[in-house]
């Protein structure tokens, strides 16, 4: 972890004080057959990882299959035949893979979803061992399809190559089908509607220091110094390839005398992203689909802050990171690059 060291020790030595401020479409998917899937139609085009056709399952041999997979069954803003379009996705987290399967209106239900699940499994080279929902409308729906499968199934908004899909379609596919529907897009909770409380972490988890920090974008791409070889127990989202390669990434670093409790903690609750909340001055901790943990209250010069913080976010389109530590010399015992979930999908 040496290069994360070097890289967050020189701008903390440059900007350093408690609580200070300093994914895309694939162009090489290709066509496999279904032929456990006779319903679906072949994919037409190579350009484009999406297509006018009502289902289909595609590859791309550029990225190595994960055993991490994410899954999204709900309506989408489009009217067939007077009633909803429904729609199962499913993908990895490498994006190595992407089924699209339509379901008729009075076939949602856990048995059609359960058999587009094992289908895919059954004809897939790298199995799953978890599959992430970010869905909290479909838990009860999801969670029941995927018990009777041999996966672990997760609660999570780490469905980042998911969300990436699901921006593009909601962009560049749903509008362009007859019978869309604008009015029926979003599904996400607006901010002024948020009563969530943040619950306070327990005294055991609570950093000792925090500090806001930056590092260069180029150290997260193929050929920087951060990949996951070197990010403790931490995870890497993806990171979209049109992102400018000269901005930096703000980020959290977190200093405890207990930074391997805290990262093993943080490692099991599908840490999703941080959050300035300016109106109320906390610093939030999101996790699985709706949690919320209270990290820290914001003075006023810390609230301008969190408020640069935000800033840099919205700018990468809510590319942040979260590192671990025991001190601002120390080696990270995780690190957690992250994408706030957007709205509306």
């Amino acid at each position: 972890m040496t290069s994360i060291h070097n890289n967050i020790v020189s701008f903390l030595l440059f900007t350093f004080c408690i609580l200070h401020v300093n994914i895309d479409q694939a162009s090489s998917f290709v066509i496999k057959p279904l032929q456990y899937q006779k319903q679906c139609s072949s994919y037409l085009g190579v350009s484009s990882p999406d297509t006018t056709d009502a289902s289909f399952f595609i590859e791309n041999p550029d990225k190595q299959g994960s055993e991490d997979w994410e899954l999204d069954c709900y309506s989408r803003p489009v009217m067939v035949d007077g009633k909803k379009l429904w729609e199962i996705l499913l993908t990895d987290s490498n994006g190595s893979f992407r089924l699209c399967e339509r379901l008729p209106s009075n076939k949602v239900n856990s048995r059609e979803l359960r058999r587009v699940v094992e289908d895919a499994i059954e004809n897939s080279e790298v199995k799953p061992n978890i599959i992430r929902f970010f869905r909290g409308a479909m838990f009860n729906m999801i969670n029941i399809a995927l018990s009777e499968v041999d996966v672990i199934a997760r609660p999570s908004r780490c469905t980042f190559e998911m969300a990436s899909w699901l921006e593009d379609r909601n962009r560049n596919y749903y509008p362009k089908m007859e019978g869309y529907r604008p009015t029926m897009s979003g599904s996400g909770r607006a901010s002024f509607l948020d009563i969530r409380t943040a619950v306070k972490l327990p005294d055991s988890l609570r950093g000792e220091k925090y500090a806001f920090v930056s590092l260069p974008l180029a150290e997260f791409r193929e050929d920087g110094d951060i990949n996951d070889e070197n990010t403790g127990i931490g995870r890497l989202c993806p990171v979209d390839p049109e992102l400018p390669a000269d901005a930096f990434v703000q980020g959290v670093a977190i200093f405890t005398s207990r930074a391997n409790a805290l990262a093993s903690w943080l490692s099991g609750t599908e840490l999703s992203g941080l959050r300035a909340d300016l109106r109320k001055r906390d610093l939030v901790m999101e996790t699985d689909i709706d949690n919320q943990f209270l990290m820290a209250k914001l003075n006023d010069v810390q609230r301008e802050e969190a408020g640069a913080f935000e800033e840099g976010k919205d700018s990468l389109n809510g590319l942040h990171f979260v590192s671990v530590q025991v001190d601002e010399e120390s080696d990270p015992a995780g690190f957690w690059l992250l994408r706030e979930f957007p709205e509306g999908v």
